[in-house]
This record gives C-alpha cells, structure tokens and sequence, in this order.
C-alpha cells in the first residue's frame, strides 16, 4: 500500500515522488571490518502493506555490511487492513512521526527509510539506500563504547539541549512469518535485524559519560546504542554491542 499517512487522512506516494533520493548506481562497500560509527538505517515497516517486503529485503541484505546499523522497525497504523504486525509498536509508529515533525512534516509511509535521521527514502529504493548510507556518515559526534552491562560515550561538541542516548535491542535472526491476512496474505516475509524494544537511557551534554545498561534477559537479541539530538533529530553517533 504505497500511501502516505498524515495525521488521520492519506496521500498518494506518486505525489510526492520528489521527496525520495533518484536512483543512482550503488556505491562501491567499505571494508569488511566493524566500523567504529555505522549508518543507522532505519527502515519503517508494516507486514500488511503489499509495498514492503522488498524493502525488508533490502534491509535484510544491508544487515550483513560492517559499516551499517540495519533496523526495521513496525509501525501499527495499517493493522486496521486485517492483519496485526506481529513486531509493530506504538512506541515505533510515534519515533516514526517524531521524524516527521522534526523535518518540516515530510510525512510517515511504509516503506520509508531513515539514514542518520537526516535523509529519508520512500519506497522499496536499493540504489537510493546506497546512496545516501554513502553520504550518511561520519557524523562528527561522540565515540561509543559499548560492554555487557555499560556503555561510554566520549567528549566532543554537543548541540544545543543535548542529546538523548538510546539502547536498541534488536533480533539479527532471519525470521520467516507467514502472514495470513490483509495485503499479504498467503506470503512468508523474512525480516532481519527486527528491533524488539527502544529505551532512552540517559542525555548527553558534550562531556564524556558512562551509563549502566539493564541486562539483556534475551540471549538472541543484539545491543545497540544511538545518540541522537532530540525526538526526530540527526543520530550523532552510533554503536554495535
């Protein structure tokens, strides 16, 4: 269903094609090494909107690069169309909205991407990910340092009000769910790099910190932290536990 979703009414995505990235030639991988500072890829999913398994596909192969932090996030707002996202939140739906107002009231659809907070991509978009993960980063914030049980961000200049810092938790397992309603009924998607909660866990004014993570009672699930500058703001910095 390649539909925007603005406040309570809806709009086609053909109309405002101009707000995704054009299609460009991938760029070439960076090395296969852990980077110190991935792009965040936040992709905004729905298992009932016919328009996203090839982005979850997408976001399933970019879950294999080192320098990318791969999230899929479900939102609720097509549950209504009869089928209820089995990993959806409205904690999602809401960081999904918080993006928009942030951003002049771009607007939420599915599929929609967020790379660093910065740039968004609509639609099912291989080439235009790759091409703004190539511009997504570094992002001149703070070093992470993430343990078992702590995590250290460094010094460096912070912006105005700070930064909140975050603590994802999220399943790398490639997951099959068999959907048996709405849109997509009768399909098995595979989803990657599902995100299972997000908690703000402390604010960030510039001087180094070190903050206690709560224990992670789901051995399958991966940690991951963010910095980001405020609701809706750019991501600063990242990490992979």
């Amino acid at each position: 269903m390649r539909k925007l979703a603005l406040g309570v009414g809806f709009i086609s995505l053909a109309g405002i094609a101009a707000m995704a990235w054009a299609d460009h030639p991938a760029g070439p991988h960076r090395p296969a090494i852990a980077a110190a500072n991935p792009v965040v890829v936040e992709l905004f999913q729905s298992q009932g909107c016919s328009d996203c398994p090839p982005a979850q596909q997408n976001l399933n192969t970019l879950a294999d690069r080192p320098d990318v932090l791969a999230l899929s996030f479900g939102v609720t707002y097509w549950d209504y169309l009869g089928w209820n996202d089995s990993f959806a939140s409205p904690r999602f739906t809401e960081r999904q909205r918080d993006y928009s107002s942030r951003n002049n009231g771009v607007g939420v659809a599915t599929p929609q991407y967020w790379i660093n907070g910065r740039k968004t991509v609509l639609g099912a978009n291989p080439s235009a990910v790759s091409k703004a993960i190539a511009f997504g980063g570094p992002t001149g914030g703070p070093t992470i340092a993430v343990t078992q049980d702590h995590v250290a961000v460094g010094s460096a200049p912070a912006p105005a009000g700070g930064a909140d810092v975050w603590l994802v938790r999220y399943d790398p397992r490639t997951i099959q769910v068999a959907i048996r309603a709405g849109e997509n009924g009768g399909r098995t998607i595979p989803h990657r790099d599902i995100v299972r909660s997000l908690t703000r866990i402390g604010h960030w004014v510039g001087t180094a910190q070190s903050l206690s993570l709560p224990a992670n009672t789901t051995p399958a699930l991966l940690t991951a932290v963010l910095v980001q500058a405020g609701r809706g703001g750019p991501i600063l910095a990242a990490a992979k536990g």
